[in-house]
Formats: C-alpha cells, structure tokens, sequence
C-alpha cells in the first residue's frame, strides 16, 4: 500500500513518527488487522509492530482485541484525533500536578543546592549560551523579569513592543507596584500606539525611530537588575519564530560592562513619549 504523503505529514506535526504514522494509516485501510498484516502492508519491520501499536493504542488511535493473534482495530478518524487530544491534556496535567508537588517538596532544596554549589565554580562565560525559538526567548525573558528586584531594561522593534504590551502588561503592572523602574525603547513611526499609552501607566517608553543612526541599531535586548540579559541576534520580521537565535548571559561583566551603556547611550538619545 502506498502512504499518503500529505496525510502522513499532517500526523508528523502532532507527534506521531514514521512507524506510528505508516501503521495507523495501514489500520485505517483495513479497520481491523493482526500485527503481522499490517507490518507486510505499511513496511514497519515487525519486530517493531507490536510495541508501535502498543504506542498508538495509549494515545488513543488504536483499540486492541484480545484474541490468538491479537487484532488491532483502527478508530474513525475524528475519534481518534479527540480522544489523543483529551489524552495529551489528561498527561499534562498529571506532569504540572508532579511538577508542582515537586516544587513544594523537600527535593527541590536539594536541586538548588547543587546547582548553587555548581554555578559557585563556573566562569562568567559559562554561564552563557543561545536559545533557539522564540518561545525559549520569551520564557526566559519571563524567567529573568520574575526575579527582577531593581530595574528592567529593553531596546526592541514595533512589533516588539507590541508583543511586551499585549503578553507582558500584568506583569509590568506588578513590577512597578514593586518598586521595579522599567525602561522601554522602541520606534513609533507610526505614532504613539494605543498599547504604549497603556503602559505608560506602569513604565517609561521613549521613542528611537526618528533619531538618525541609532534608529538603525535597533536589535532586541532585555537587561535585568545589571546582572542577566537576552539579546536577539536574527531579525523577527524576516526569521520564522522557530528559527529566532538570542544570546543570553548571566555574566554581570558583559551586562553592565558592555550592552548596559550601550542602552544608556540609546535612552539618552531617544526621546520620551507625550
């Protein structure tokens, strides 16, 4: 039997590899089937038969029949997919409850230990690296303005900004009443947005896009308390989101030595918003 490949590729974005996606489409075309059958159809060794069944049957795309031999029974389609979907939503939430039990038991004191015990004897440069995706950058940048005590800086792009304001308002919102001085550098060449007027309630925002040269600069940056900053390094208006690349650090010495004045001398230049 030939797979169809565009079928074959929409299964591949929701998780399902190669074996799983040719054994179920070759149960969909026989409703019911052995193991054996259905490895000489969908060409899965059958060595690898029984435990990828095995596989589709927890997610919920397979139904076993007890019987010598055992026979699989394909569900409709529709079926199949809400009944993987109530069973991923029923996983993650036993993972977020083992999470959060986790968090508040006597182990997580361990863990942070060692990995203070550990960050004591690494070098400023060792604690640097490259996230890839944006959701990593995001979830950092989340990571890094939770913890923040003093201040939080950011040099970003229009569409930036507006994914700060519409993601990030609650949380600016609950720094400042913290006592958290937030500092939001970006181009309005469009003039002062809805969201900017928002959330200058809570931070200061002064407009980049109008100064010569320093407009071209532009490059997304956070910097937290002087002591960790993420900075993008691919355009986001050209790069899909899976392929954004930020550079983080925790290197106090690159933070305040290097990209801190460089906000300092952009803030300077850049003119508050009315």
């Amino acid at each position: 039997m030939s797979i169809n490949n565009k079928a074959s590729d929409s299964l591949k974005t929701i998780g399902l590899n190669k074996y799983e996606r040719n054994l179920w489409i070759a149960l969909l075309a026989k409703n019911s089937s052995t193991a054996g059958e259905l490895a000489d159809i969908s060409k899965v060794p059958r060595s690898r038969c029984y435990d990828v069944l095995e596989s589709l049957a927890d997610k919920g795309f397979v139904v076993l029949q007890p019987g010598k031999p055992i026979k699989y029974i394909a569900m409709q389609p529709r079926e199949a997919l809400e009944r993987a979907k109530k069973h991923v939503q029923l996983d993650a939430q036993e993972t977020c409850s083992k999470i959060d039990r986790l968090v508040k038991s006597d182990a997580i004191k361990d863990l942070e230990k060692i990995f203070k015990d550990g960050f004591e004897t690494v070098s400023p440069e060792g604690v640097s690296g490259a996230l890839r995706g944006k959701d990593a950058s995001s979830q950092q940048m989340e990571s890094m303005l939770k913890k923040a005590k003093k201040y939080a800086k950011f040099v970003t792009t229009e569409t930036g900004f507006n994914d700060l304001a519409e993601n990030y308002s609650s949380l600016f919102q609950r720094l400042a009443k913290s006592g958290v001085k937030v500092q939001i550098i970006a181009p309005f060449d469009k003039g002062v947005t809805e969201h900017a007027r928002t959330l200058m309630k809570h931070v200061q925002i002064r407009d980049i896009g109008s100064v010569e040269h320093i407009d071209k600069m532009i490059a997304k940056l956070c910097i937290v308390d002087g002591e960790e900053a993420i900075l993008g390094l691919t355009d986001e208006d050209k790069t899909h989101e899976s392929q954004h690349v930020t550079f983080w650090t925790q290197s106090r010495h690159a933070t305040s030595n290097g990209l801190e004045p460089m906000f300092n001398l952009m803030w300077n230049t850049a003119k508050p918003l009315k």
